[in-house]
């Protein structure tokens, strides 16, 4: 197989992206050092040029500043009219999105990206806007200063002592499809603004006091040519990738120092740091995970972990692979995919010998680097690196090592077995068996033992002159030889088999605890259930305790309760708190307030940093080594993704709940509002007309008071109803059970007085055998009489209205059926939601409270409540309610 063949799966990504970058609106940045450059005056020319080409070209917005040679290329373009928003006793003009969303245009002007949108626009910043206008297929060109840009915002105010308020997302810049550099020299640029072509006369004298200076302008235009060198870096390295090509383009300087566990490496990194200084030039520094890495001693991995960390404290990139095959291949493949110029290495100290024997990963990478420079260094004068001793590599217990001279012996006993009835050449096959399976057990030591051992067996038994270490033939020096080498090469690929196995399995370790993780996080459940699972996996992976930290609403961090979690003190909160203010890791092995007990790490979602990791070790931390640091970072950064997730769906749902709470509000206002008025309304005439009618007869003036007390009564009734909803919905809803009688609850339903005029019209059908149920008596009247209520007011007038009630089993079922036009299709649940109303209640009384009401009550009983219609028309409510145990048995003399 070809080696250089590219990766399907990276092939496609590529064309994947390819697809939705040609899909997509476009976007071009005029890109400046300061005001003045000339940016706005480019981005017009080109539309000029774009308009007469054919294309429909519209000016969202663009600030001429009274340059007349910028208004002039305004002629010929539609200008899309600003709308007015008022502002502290004015009326500003403002760019109206709407308006350029339904014309539509092929391409908008949109000048000054980082402008601060008018209180009252939908979006707060105009690169928002710019984003919804791509995200509807509309091509955007707009300009922007350098000193706008948000990652810059710190060095813009180191370097002119302004801090600019308005910035843009470094993501902008990244989403670009095009970024145009406008570039003007300081000198040029002052002349223009001391003859008012970029401010105001008194405005330009204070920029020029302040902003202005030739020193600041020469900063600010070094950045902008960086940054706009960056994008197009980024721009080529597409095209390089989705081309195929392998080959280095040195347009601009990249360094890569390649390092290891050894002393040498914290030089070279120094080293190449100062080289990189030198030439303007990023550099990143590399280590390349092979077997051998297994085999390394703590602290051997401590100065390993030591030189990374010093990388990213000298301004460099870190990067951690896992090595496939041979190291420069691994070294080369990366360089190639990061346009690497130049690389870095240390100079070879171990013994010529055993480049020879074992190969030299620094002659590999020189002579297959093709157009990459490399660069052999010793870095600082100092103490020598101290290779790895031939001792040390060979290492293995004592045991192996006898037990290879047992196997060999084996081997030397089945060899004289078959001696006599086969060739010299059969009995070295069988020596090498058993360095094979030294080799497969024992390691690399024990094999060469065995080697050395099945080579000197051979000769003394096997080779005449036989007992002697003779060879009467010198042809077996060649077969000594030979039978030598292929037991060392045996024993190097097994002992590298076996490493790549080690390497495997803990690259199967890592992917499956975040796949752990992963399946933890995902059936979590809420935040509280998800921050559970977190701190358990990250204490289970890392043989630690661990802690996850949330903002309250004043921004400061609370620690959610779990038995894995450890207690802080108010020195480590105070770490934990400068983790989430300032979004970079600090603690236990960090250079960042190092004293900590435990390492804390920022949890960064898409939004921002939402809380913080915190893990303290049983004994030594377990993430010193790259790759377990590697993994805590994934913890970390799988554990924000998916509490971001958590808390932005239940802030929906809270929002969600209020808005329900509040249509809710608002309904029942103005259900309540009508219902209180019509009582109100007949109560307050009936007494005036009964107070201020004279010669009113004395019927009627009883009429008139017996029409007030009917108001009033159904005025207590939806009372009564807001406060049980009211009890409902707080869930103070307390019960006090007895066992009573259903015919004692129906007899007080009917003689109450809101149904004393309709009482002969229900027909009560009970039979002699009904038990008694354990029951809160005044509430289940309460649901008995908003049934009847609602089967009274549904059905035709002088029609009955039915109760029943049965026992099966350990339930007792109440039944109130009217002779009314029943329910619709699909309202059987919806009329016991509040304020439901079912089809046909227009014009009837009633708030919609009173069948939820029913369903609270019944449901606190552990019953339940369901609506349907009668086979012979009507609707019926069947309420079941369970009988529980038996009820107790009084004594006889407790029986009056």
């Amino acid at each position: 197989m070809d080696p250089h063949r590219p990766d399907p799966d990276e092939l496609l990504r590529q064309v994947q992206e390819e697809e939705a970058r040609t899909r997509r609106a476009k976007l071009k940045i005029f890109f400046g050092a300061a005001p003045g450059v000339g940016k706005t005056y480019a981005m017009l020319a080109e539309a000029q040029e774009r308009r007469r080409e054919g294309l429909d070209v519209v000016v969202g917005v663009v600030e001429t500043h009274g340059r007349e040679e910028t208004a002039a290329l305004l002629e010929g373009l539609e200008v899309l009219p600003r709308r007015e928003l008022p502002y502290s006793g004015l009326f500003l003009p403002e760019f109206d999105l709407d308006a350029a969303l339904r014309r539509h245009p092929a391409l908008i002007l949109m000048d000054e990206l980082a402008h601060t949108n008018v209180k009252g626009s939908r979006h707060d910043k105009r690169w928002q806007d710019v984003m919804e206008l791509l995200d509807a297929g509309i091509d955007v060109h707009t300009t922007l200063n350098v000193q706008h840009m948000e990652s810059l915002r710190d060095v813009v105010a180191q370097i002119t002592g302004v801090v600019v308020r308005e910035n843009v997302p470094d993501t902008i810049l990244e989403r670009a499809d095009e970024v145009e550099l406008v570039d003007l020299p300081p000198d040029d640029l002052l002349v223009r603004l001391k003859e008012g072509k970029v401010y105001l006369p008194d405005q330009a004298r204070h920029a020029k006091d302040r902003f202005f200076r030739k020193g600041n302008l020469l900063a600010l235009r070094e950045l902008a040519l960086r940054h706009t060198a960056e994008s197009v870096d980024a721009q080529m390295r597409r095209y390089m990738a989705s081309e195929g090509i392998r080959k280095t383009w040195a347009a601009g300087d990249r360094l890569l120092v390649c390092i290891g566990p050894d002393e040498l490496s914290g030089r070279l990194i120094r080293g190449t740091r100062r080289l990189a200084g030198a030439l303007g030039a990023r550099w990143t520094a590399l280590y390349v995970e092979t077997p051998r890495h297994f085999r390394y001693s703590e602290a051997d991995r401590a100065r390993l972990e030591e030189h990374l960390r010093l990388a990213e404290k000298l301004g460099g990139e870190t990067a951690v692979i896992e090595g496939g095959g041979a190291a420069a291949e691994d070294i080369l493949a990366y360089a190639r995919s990061r346009n690497i110029t130049k690389i870095v290495l240390g100079k070879p100290s171990r013994p010529r010998w055993m480049d020879l024997l074992l190969g030299s990963p620094v002659d590999d990478l020189v002579r297959a680097s093709g157009d990459i420079d490399v660069y052999v260094i010793t870095g600082e004068a100092g103490q020598a690196s101290v290779p790895p001793s031939l001792a040390r590599r060979l290492t293995s217990p004592l045991r192996n090592y006898l037990l290879s001279a047992l196997v060999v012996g084996l081997a030397s006993g089945a060899a004289g077995l078959i001696f006599h009835r086969t060739e010299l050449a059969d009995i070295v096959m069988v020596y090498l068996l058993g360095i094979v399976l030294v080799a497969t057990r024992f390691g690399r030591g024990p094999s060469l033992l065995a080697s050395l051992l099945s080579v000197a067996a051979f000769d003394f038994l096997f080779v005449p002159p036989y007992l002697t270490f003779a060879v009467g033939d010198f042809r077996h020096i060649g077969t000594f030889g030979v039978m030598l080498l292929v037991g060392v090469v045996i024993g190097n690929l097994t002992e590298r088999i076996r490493a790549q196995a080690r390497l495997a399995r803990s690259r199967e370790q890592r992917t499956r605890a975040l796949y752990q993780l992963g399946q933890a996080l995902a059936q979590g459940g809420g935040s509280t259930a998800m921050v559970g699972s977190a701190i358990q996996n990250v204490a289970t992976q890392f043989q630690s305790h661990a802690v996850v930290l949330l903002p309250d609403a004043a921004g400061r961090l609370q620690a959610p309760d779990h038995q894995l979690a450890f207690p802080l003190n108010d020195q480590e909160r105070g770490v934990a708190q400068w983790v989430f203010d300032h979004g970079e890791p600090a603690g236990l092995g960090t250079v960042t307030l190092p004293g900590a007990r435990a390492a804390y790490l920022p949890l960064k979602g898409a939004a921002g940093v939402i809380g913080v990791m915190g893990v303290l070790p049983d004994s030594a931390p377990q993430w010193e080594e790259p790759d377990q640091r590697q993994l805590l970072d994934a913890f970390a950064n799988q554990t924000a993704l998916a509490l971001e997730r958590a808390l932005l769906a239940e802030q929906g749902a809270a929002d969600r709940r209020r808005a329900d709470e509040e249509r809710l509000r608002n309904a029942l206002l103005s259900s309540v509002s009508h219902d209180l008025r019509t009582p109100l309304g007949v109560i307050t005439g009936a007494v005036s007309m009964a107070l201020d009618t004279p010669g009113l007869s004395e019927a009627g003036r009883r009429e008139l008071l017996q029409s007030a007390q009917e108001e009033s009564q159904r005025l207590h009734r939806l009372v009564c109803n807001l406060l049980d909803i009211t009890r409902l919905e707080a869930g103070s809803l307390e019960l006090r059970k007895d066992w009573i009688p259903l015919e004692e609850i129906i007899g007080s339903a009917l003689t109450r007085q809101e149904l004393a005029a309709e009482a002969p019209r229900v027909r009560v059908l009970l039979p002699e055998d009904l038990p008694v149920a354990p029951l809160d008596g005044v509430l289940m009247e309460q649901v008995l009489l908003n049934l009847l209520d609602n089967a009274l007011k549904y059905s035709p007038p002088g029609s009955p209205v039915d109760i029943k009630a049965w026992a099966s089993g350990k339930s007792l079922t109440l039944s109130v059926t009217d002779h009314g036009p029943g329910i619709a299709e699909g309202e059987e649940e919806r009329i016991f939601e509040k304020l439901a109303r079912g089809k046909g209640a227009e014009g009837r009384p009633g708030a919609g409270l009173g069948l939820a009401i029913c369903r609270g009550i019944v449901t606190a009983h552990g019953g339940r409540i369901q609506a349907t219609n009668h086979p012979h028309g009507g609707a019926q409510f069947l309420v079941t309610l369970p009988l529980g145990d038996p009820p107790p048995v009084l004594p006889p003399e407790a029986v009056p």
